[in-house]
């Protein structure tokens, strides 16, 4: 059985990104679709709240973020 995923769409989240990632963008992401998969790390696909690049993150790559001040 699949395990759920632990953000939902439209959910603000921050990137973590680690030594090999290159010049991924840190900071503030928006969770745009669930993504299937057969592993236990969730993917989703998420865009940068500033530069409004798109992305596939791993769950294990994602922690909350703050709240939006828009609402």
């Amino acid at each position: 059985m699949q395990q759920p995923h632990g953000f939902s769409v439209g959910q603000s989240v921050e990137l973590i990104t680690g030594w090999y990632d290159g010049d991924i963008p840190r900071g503030a992401y928006t969770i745009l679709r669930l993504l299937p998969n057969e592993g236990a790390d969730r993917e989703y696909r998420v865009r940068h709240q500033r530069d409004g690049q798109e992305r596939v993150a791993r769950e294990s790559q994602l922690r909350p973020g703050l709240a939006s001040p828009l609402g």
